[in-house]
């Protein structure tokens, strides 16, 4: 039976989480700050649509990019050249979470959410990178550092290989501070492209126990 959260409830073992692709752990709850950072350090996310309730999910297995495993082809690696391309990390962090909300398919980032992250974001713990073409925001992604874990939840572009090129930009970034990976949560061929591999939750999770102990990185 899936459980309902009420109140401060904890999550329960991500081992009880639904046998579908997914992993549908629990419902309920709420979007809060202290509730987020619960989720992630136990290897769980919010995932869900406006006409439902608040869902969270704990996939098995979990897609990972390691950083020294990324993948840069040499196109990408001419569009990180680009002198018309800049990367900037928290300047617009609203505006992303509004690039990576706007899918002609619709999108799992309503308004409650962008409210969510953005709360995040001012307590210290969710980043944006930002790929600029001048005056002009191309393309980026944003994700939560806990400790030195990093959990990727979105990315949006609007010119050749923007958000791509964000990417990169988070890795040195997160090489350069210690941080060994970053949780891409489900599959797909883009990150597959990139690097991003399959590991079992198990594994996912005892790492982001360890790393998001670790003292947390100045941004």
């Amino acid at each position: 039976m899936l459980a309902w959260l009420e109140g401060a409830e904890p999550f329960p073992p991500v081992e009880r989480a639904l046998k579908d692709p997914n992993g549908l752990l629990a419902a309920g709850g709420d979007l809060s700050v202290p509730r987020l950072l619960q989720a992630y350090r136990h290897g769980v996310f919010p995932w869900y649509s406006a006409a439902e309730p608040i869902l969270w999910w704990s996939p098995d297995p979990r897609l990972v990019l390691h950083c020294d495993e990324l993948k840069v082809s040499r196109s990408l690696a001419k569009s990180v050249r680009n002198k018309d391309y800049e990367v900037r990390i928290d300047t617009e962090f609203e505006r992303v979470l509004a690039g990576c909300a706007d899918r002609e398919q619709g999108t799992w980032l309503g308004r409650g959410m962008r409210a969510a992250y953005f709360a995040l974001h001012q307590a210290g713990y969710a980043h944006s990178f930002e790929t600029w073409h001048g005056a002009d925001l191309v393309g980026g992604l944003y994700g939560v550092a806990l400790g030195r874990m990093f959990y990727g939840e979105s990315m949006f572009s609007r010119a050749t290989d923007a958000s791509k090129v964000a990417l990169v930009i988070l890795v040195q970034e997160l090489k350069a501070r210690g941080f060994p990976l970053i949780d891409c949560q489900m599959h797909t061929p883009l990150l597959a492209s990139l690097g991003a591999r399959e590991v079992p939750r198990r594994a996912l999770c005892a790492g982001a126990d360890a790393l998001g102990k670790l003292p947390r990185a100045d941004w």
